[in-house]
């Protein structure tokens, strides 16, 4: 049966404020990622959920258990498979940075978006068999849920301009036939208030992962 997928990004850190790239390190989120969670929260509790899950990285994680207590559920569940995608030896540094170690756009170490979008599209999928039928929040990352975005409704979010911020809420069906999420209609009043929830466009948060 289909199950519904809330993505939500999570709220800002230090590396987010000063433009480093994040990826698989695992910063935690600052003062105003908690306030950012914590807005976020009070949309969601306008929906029934059943559960929360969250990406192991501490960012995400503790974003997902600020949802989880304002939405009255057991903390989040971890879940390897929504980390964010590994950008290597890239990681701590900023987009200047980058490209001046990197001219070729050759960052060792960094994980391919086919390999995140895989391993990101597999964990949904055991999430939507674990609460089938059920109404999930997934505390994740930008380019987990770019990539999701663009798998299910390709053009969506294509445009590396179009912002997914810190907090931003993303809503999925998951189509068990088609083994894959399908993108709810963004004309959904929660998703549009959602999307003001950062100040920083997630292009300029992370400039790497438009590489």
């Amino acid at each position: 049966m289909t199950t519904l997928l809330t993505l939500v990004r999570h709220g800002e850190t230090d590396w987010n404020a000063q433009r480093r790239i994040q990826g698989s390190t695992d910063i935690p989120l600052n003062d105003t990622g908690r306030s950012q969670a914590a807005a976020t929260a009070l949309l969601l509790g306008r929906r029934r959920f059943d559960a929360v899950v969250a990406s192991p990285l501490s960012r995400a994680s503790e974003t997902g258990a600020i949802i989880a207590r304002h939405l009255g559920l057991p903390e989040p569940t971890t879940y390897p498979g929504l980390a964010e995608r590994s950008y290597g030896e890239a990681e701590g540094l900023t987009d200047t940075e980058v490209t001046e170690r990197y001219p070729n756009d050759d960052v060792p170490g960094r994980e391919s978006r086919a390999a995140l979008l895989a391993r990101a599209t597999e964990t949904l999928a055991e999430i939507a068999v674990r609460f089938d039928a059920g109404s999930v929040v997934v505390a994740t990352h930008g380019a987990v849920i770019r990539s999701v975005v663009n798998a299910a409704a390709p053009g969506t979010a294509e445009r590396w301009s179009t912002p997914i911020r810190n907090g931003s809420v993303h809503s999925f069906r998951w189509d068990p036939e088609r083994f894959r999420a399908e993108l709810v209609r963004f004309d959904d009043p929660l998703d549009e208030v959602s999307e003001q929830t950062g100040d920083e466009s997630f292009v300029e948060q992370n400039p790497l992962e438009r590489r």
